[in-house]
């Protein structure tokens, strides 16, 4: 248990935590990955070059540093996290290397500034806040293998298609190995995929969007390839696009994620940029497979018509359902792009009416676009409570 005179310790690191967090975690994964290198097939080694990974652990240290007289507050940023980590499969034994090098970290990079009574302070923190996550995570992993059809850790799927929804975009069509059963999954939910890259020696596992709502059959996701050649982001998305074909078999883990649709009689808004759109379309077919009748604001942005994936079926779920405006906005405006809007997603564009302010937001996109639209709805007096968002990458414990 914790001591008051160590919560002091520990809240006497906050500055240092503030000015020289993203530094001392850049220090520890580089240590971490040198030590247990058979960790990066575990950890997405795109985000270590774009320092995201770094700079999310440096904002979850601090989190728990400065709540650390009330670290409860902290438990819906821990569940999140708890779900990102089932999906990768993350266990126990993790923790414990991971304890030990971040420990070994702090005490190397302060130097002369770091006493033996500190670091059994931040020994005792750490591992109180680890209990909490194995916690989190057990109770998880139960739930998975209650359901009809789950499982825990890497299971092998089939590609038993795949559709070229745009040039850059294509949908695979995954089914069980075994032949086994699907567990039934929620619309918004992500599943990780784990592919071998050869020219890096190791695993790599990244999260998808289920792009189609559950039906027992199949699950798919929708795999943007990325332009920029050699962009970190893209190493595992573009690796599928190159290599893998109906016939071959991907790894995934069961569905995860509580960026769901909400069950209630308001009016559901989405607003998506790029590939943000897949987790969405999982929401609509899911809603109109279910005969719900609330109304629907679809505002999606792209590049182009062109690039504008699941356009066809959008326009049949509208004919389906009945009551869906859709607002469409394209950098590139074309000559027969009469009826959409060029630009980038501006909602100030779109008629109040149809983003009232009693209704279900969701958002989903790169994280400019997520702070850009979530602050414009908070100041046309939207309740936060009332949007939801969500970013692939790495979670932090930061409260929302």
């Amino acid at each position: 248990m914790i001591t008051e005179a160590q919560k002091d310790l520990i809240k006497g690191t906050i500055p240092v935590l503030k000015e020289h967090g993203v530094a001392l975690t850049s220090y520890f994964y580089k240590r971490m990955f040198t030590h247990n290198p058979e960790l990066k097939h575990i950890f997405n080694m795109g985000n270590q070059q774009n320092a995201r990974q770094q700079t999310a652990l440096a904002t979850a240290v601090l989190a728990y540093a400065e709540h650390i007289d009330n670290p409860s507050v902290l438990l819906s940023a821990v569940k999140h996290i708890g779900q990102k980590h089932s999906s990768l499969n993350i266990r126990p034994e993790h923790y414990q290397i991971v304890g030990k090098h971040l420990l070994a970290s702090i005490q190397e990079v302060l130097g002369d500034a770091s006493s033996d009574e500190l670091i059994e302070a931040w020994k005792v923190a750490y591992f109180q806040l680890a209990d909490l996550m194995i916690g989190v995570e057990k109770e998880m992993y139960d739930q998975m293998i209650q359901r009809e059809g789950g499982w825990t850790g890497w299971k092998p799927f089939n590609i038993v298609k795949i559709v070229s929804e745009t040039a850059e975009i294509q949908s695979i069509y995954l089914e069980p190995t075994d032949g086994g059963q699907l567990p039934k999954h929620t619309a918004g939910q992500y599943v990780s995929v784990r592919v071998y890259l050869p020219e890096l020696h190791i695993y790599q596992p990244r999260q998808y969007s289920l792009s189609d709502a559950s039906n027992g059959k199949y699950l798919r996701i929708s795999v943007k390839k990325e332009a920029t050649a050699g962009k970190p982001d893209g190493m595992v998305s573009n690796y599928i696009h190159e290599y893998f074909q109906v016939g071959k078999q991907l790894e995934l883990t069961a569905p995860m994620g509580s960026f769901n649709l909400i069950e209630n009689e308001q009016p559901h808004v989405f607003i998506s940029g790029g590939v943000g759109q897949t987790p969405l379309m999982a929401m609509l077919e899911q809603l109109v497979h279910t005969k719900g009748q609330n109304a629907v604001t679809w505002i999606h942005g792209c590049r182009n018509a062109n690039l504008h994936a699941f356009k066809e079926r959008l326009l049949s779920l509208e004919t389906e359902h009945g009551n869906i405006n859709c607002f469409s906005f394209y950098d590139e405006i074309q000559d027969s792009d009469n009826s959409n809007l060029s630009g980038w997603v501006d909602l100030a564009k779109i008629d109040a009416d149809h983003l009232p302010q009693k209704a279900n937001y969701y958002l989903c996109g790169p994280s400019g676009f997520i702070n850009k639209h979530y602050q414009y709805l908070i100041d046309q007096g939207i309740e936060n409570t009332n949007i939801h968002f969500e970013e692939f990458g790495p979670a932090s414990l930061q409260l929302n």
